[in-house]
């Protein structure tokens, strides 16, 4: 016996369309039979992180550390970590790429996964829910199931490692915390830092320290560089590079090109760069002292261990030789790249600001091992300067007088205004927007292929772009160029809702409501204290979401578009909803959707109608909300808004089984898991299987409601999760 609905025959049925009349259990088991699930990705361990030089010698005792400490972590139950230590560009990176080619790789078979902190640091703070989610992605999991907060990040991170021998590298790690959140649950965590952080010790973390190199191992790497050079002279090398690779690297590459000079010249050119910078005479070509570069790098430097000073100077003479022989266009590049704000850079971005012949002088920077090559999940190629050139160019660019940095930065700031409104447009499709379109088409902000085609890759680049944004529109503000601030906010609003970035979505928000102020634009001011809001929201913090939409609902009557109204509205009714205040969530819901009618805007009407018939089942008004929802299927249809049909045929669904009518509950949550599956909306096709198993087990159809369970645990397991405990 079912709890179906009958007919006076006791026939179980409900009218799918048209005429059609099927059994409700009959339906679950043919769309069960039919139902396509997505494939699961193929499962390869990642393997990330930078890869090994192929010239790599003289660290046979670090590697031994390592390999001897990695060997006794991986033999204990729990996870170990290995704390990584030496001053900017001595090779420590470079050392653990040559042990997880060599040793770590075999000991930690499930995967490889790296982060460079420094790319994702903002005001001294890392976004680790960020890094969690990038984990998570890279372990196969769906970016539909990545969670927005920390504390679910770190949960779902430690439940699908689970079991799994995993080696996890922290590069440029400042603090404790930040690494410590990223221990796998089994496995190995390196720390990659330039100081010694105690408390990791305290935690039994194994240090290995990594030192320049001695004369006679530097001597060794020359050579082996540069074969034709004598003992004596290869030996002078590394004395006035204080044995930093980096500047040996630097130095010999630079010789490389320069056929027709010989190792004596780099000797002499060193000498003399050095003693011109003991007196502060020797500025190189940008009119930089050798004396302030060192200062910076150095202070960069600062804490690592006593006695290293002669590196910082050593390194900062070798770059200044470097950069005053290079081409002139690599030279115009290198500083251009101390300029931008951000870590990485796009040649198209590059172009863009005014670098010429981006790829011959970028290539000459990578060669020269001044800037690396960034792994990125979008297509355009990323470069970064290495973090010690990195500081050195940024001491350069400081003695630009601000007329020759302005121009560069405004050009960079139009470059990212008119890609981030784009890239909004393709993710968010023909949502209300205050600002007006952007300056420039597309296809005029890239030199060859599009910077991004499609949602997918618009939504990737913004992901790949986040922090770079971040610090355009920091930068923006500080120029006071606040009409640029609020745009970009506004456009990434595409990025912080898709991708849940929403601490970001907070501190990017707050500049956006600051250059509202200052352009004296309310309806501005009222759109970024709505998004700040929203974020809150989705954090858990009511209260200064609630005091955010208390601040915007004051400006309102200084608004003239009605649409800004409907969507502090909404949030407002997202809030009494969270607080199970039903009655007062529907009437809020149902302004917004008055002021969307007013416009009129149809997706906003069919997306508060949406809202107000999710209020009204909370309250149990199931007859209101099926009237209400019906009319905004009709309004979706009509217009084409598809992607809201299987989220409103899930509330149908639920209306339906308030009434006790099963069977057509039934249908809708077939409808809704159909149009999810077809549009690729994973989180609802998941609640979709889940409310027909719970139709099913309601129904009494004990095996309807275990084939349901199974395609769930399917489903999950084809996104990267681990399938959800068995039912009683």
């Amino acid at each position: 016996m079912n709890s179906l609905g009958t007919d006076s025959g006791g026939t179980a049925y409900n009218t799918v369309s048209g005429d059609a009349v099927i059994v409700g259990p009959v339906l679950m088991a043919q769309h069960i039979e039919g139902l396509r699930l997505p494939e699961r990705a193929p499962d390869v361990p990642p393997s990330q992180g930078p890869p090994p030089s192929r010239v790599f010698v003289n660290r046979t005792k670090e590697l031994a550390g390592l390999r001897e400490a990695a060997v006794a972590l991986a033999g204990e139950p729990g996870p170990g970590m290995l704390l990584v230590v030496g001053v900017g560009g001595v090779g420590k990176t470079q050392l653990v790429a040559q042990s997880v080619r060599r040793e770590l790789k075999q000991l930690f078979p499930d995967g490889q996964l790296y982060v460079d902190l420094e790319d994702l640091r903002r005001d001294g703070a890392v976004d680790l829910a960020a890094v969690l989610g990038r984990f998570l992605r890279a372990l196969g999991v769906s970016k539909d199931y990545v969670p927005a907060g920390l504390a679910e990040c770190t949960a779902l991170f430690r439940s699908v490692a689970a079991g799994k021998r995993l080696l996890v590298m922290v590069d440029n790690a400042q603090h404790a915390p930040e690494a410590r959140a990223l221990v796998p649950p089994g496995g190995l965590l390196v720390v990659i830092g330039r100081r010694v952080l105690p408390s990791l010790l305290m935690d039994g973390a194994v240090l290995i320290a990594v030192d320049p190199l001695d004369e006679a191992a530097g001597t060794e790497l020359v050579r082996r560089w540069h074969a034709d050079a004598d003992e004596e002279t290869a030996a002078d090398v590394v004395r006035l590079c204080a044995g930093h690779p980096l500047a040996l690297r630097a130095a010999v590459e630079w010789l490389a090109a320069r056929p027709h000079l010989t190792l004596d010249d780099v000797v002499r050119d060193l000498t003399a760069a050095g003693r011109h910078g003991t007196d502060g005479g020797h500025t190189g070509t940008g009119g930089v002292g050798v004396r302030e570069a060192r200062a910076v790098v150095m202070g960069a430097n600062e804490g690592l261990h006593e006695g290293e000073g002669g590196v910082g100077e050593a390194v900062d003479t070798v770059l200044d030789s470097v950069v005053a022989e290079v081409s002139e266009h690599t030279r115009q590049l290198y500083d251009l790249l101390g300029v931008l704000p951000g870590t990485t850079a796009t040649t198209d971005l590059l172009r863009a600001a005014g670098a010429v012949r981006v790829d011959e002088a970028l290539g000459e920077l990578v060669s020269s091992r001044l800037a690396v090559l960034v792994e990125s999940p979008d297509r355009p190629r990323r470069c970064r300067l290495h973090d010690v050139a990195r500081a050195h160019a940024r001491v350069r660019a400081r003695a630009l007088t601000e007329d020759g940095r302005r121009p560069v930065l405004r050009l960079v700031v139009d470059f990212y205004r008119d890609a981030a409104a784009h890239a909004d447009a393709l993710v968010l499709g023909d949502r209300f927007r205050i600002q007006p379109p952007p300056d420039r088409a597309l296809a005029e902000l890239s030199a060859k292929e599009p910077l991004f085609v499609g949602r997918s890759a618009a939504l990737d680049w913004l992901d790949a772009e986040r922090v770079n944004l971040e610090q355009v529109i920091r930068t923006a503000a500080e120029h006071a160029w606040y009409e640029d601030v609020w745009r970009l906010c506004e456009s990434l609003w595409a990025l912080y809702h898709s991708r849940k970035h929403l601490a970001d979505c907070v501190a990017t928000g707050r500049l956006g409501i600051e250059a509202a102020q200052h352009e004296a634009r309310p309806d501005v001011e009222v759109r970024m204290r709505n998004q700040v809001a929203r974020a809150a929201y989705e954090l858990g913090d009511l209260d200064q979401a609630d005091a955010e939409l208390t601040a915007a609902t004051a400006l309102l009557g200084l608004t003239g578009d009605p649409r800004l109204s409907g969507v502090v509205w909404e949030t407002r009714g997202l809030i009494a909803l969270a607080r199970d205040r039903a009655d007062e969530a529907r009437e809020l819901f149902g302004r917004a959707l008055e002021a969307n009618r007013s416009v009129p805007d149809p997706h906003g009407v069919v997306v508060q109608s949406y809202n107000v018939g999710q209020a009204l089942v909370a309250g149990g008004r199931w007859d209101d909300a099926l009237g209400v929802l019906d009319a905004a299927a009709e309004v979706a249809r009509t217009t084409g808004d598809d992607p809201m049909l299987p989220r409103i045929e899930l509330v149908r669904a639920r209306a339906l089984c308030g009434r006790g009518e099963l069977d057509r509950a039934v249908a809708a949550a077939v409808a809704a898991a159909d149009g999810a599956a077809e549009l690729r909306q994973l989180a609802k096709f998941d609640q979709a299987l889940a409310l027909l198993a719970s139709l099913a087990e309601r129904a009494e159809e004990e095996p309807l409601r275990a084939a349901y369970e199974e395609k769930l645990r399917t489903l999950r397991q084809a996104m990267g999760l681990k399938p959800p405990a068995a039912a009683d």
